[in-house]
């Protein structure tokens, strides 16, 4: 069976820990997913948390959890994700990207992008997970490439995770309650309708999605793992949205869904 592809907004690592309506909506994925879809021989996530030089996968046999960040609660430390790793999917990985270099990592592990969206949609942890890199020496279009050439890992088992936020200004952020501004929205609404019209070139060229693009996303790396959903977006697949909105003014929760 084709297995389907998702995109994650997935906003701060306290939904790990709290209900919220992010956490809930996730909740609520994973139940579909496993309701209605074999379960997966492997996971792959493609994070915006894991930034390097060139391509690496995870090929550990036991990958830890990372707790990327500070200053939070030690209740948000004291979370483990113990899924094992898969060096079959990190190999196979290597067999799809090539003659692309990819370097089988043994040192990084599962960061946040990757388990606190995890631990909502697998909580028991017994499937194995692999993730993908950003090289973020690479255009826009390398990381669209690479999707696309993943494309056959969604006919071998694999559920495919891309984990950001395709709006991600933590500088602007609105930390009281209040109106937010109107680019967080109208980014959100036009990389929906691209997804929609499967007008792939429009995402891969983000900084003209809008005259206010770039404030949108003064950063790429939580932006490029929606290019990697694109590219796996197959001729006449239809997107879908199992989550809009807009957190703490500048940081789009959206989820996108294919298959």
């Amino acid at each position: 069976m084709h297995m389907p592809a998702l995109f994650i907004g997935h906003g701060s690592p306290m939904n790990a820990i709290e209900d919220t309506l992010w956490s809930r909506s996730w909740q609520t994925l994973g139940n579909d997913l496993r309701k209605n879809y074999p379960r997966p021989t492997a996971i792959l996530v493609v994070s915006a948390h894991w930034m390097t030089q060139g391509v690496a996968a995870t090929a550990m046999t036991h990958p830890k959890t990372i707790h990327d960040f500070g200053g939070f609660p030690d209740k948000l430390f004291a979370v483990q994700y113990p899924a094992p790793g898969s060096a079959g999917l990190a190999e196979r990985i290597q067999s799809l990207l090539a003659p692309l270099p990819v370097r089988l990592d043994q040192g990084w592990g599962l960061d946040h992008g990757a388990w606190s969206v995890l631990v909502h949609l697998f909580p028991d942890a017994d499937i194995p997970v692999v993730q993908l890199s950003l090289d973020l020496s690479q255009p826009a279009s390398f990381h669209y490439e690479l999707g696309r050439q993943l494309r056959a890992l969604r006919d071998e088992g694999i559920l495919i995770i891309a984990s950001g936020n395709v709006v991600h200004n933590l500088r602007l952020i609105q930390w009281r309650s209040g109106a937010a501004p109107d680019w967080s929205a109208r980014v959100e609404q036009r990389v929906v309708d691209c997804l929609e019209q499967r007008d792939h070139q429009a995402l891969i060229d983000y900084s003209t999605l809008d005259p206010e693009a770039l404030l949108a996303i003064p950063t790429p790396e939580h932006y490029l793992p929606l290019l990697y959903i694109a590219g796996l977006q197959s001729e006449n697949e239809t997107a879908t949205f199992p989550l809009r909105g807009i957190d703490l003014g500048t940081i789009s929760m959206l989820s996108v869904k294919l298959g």
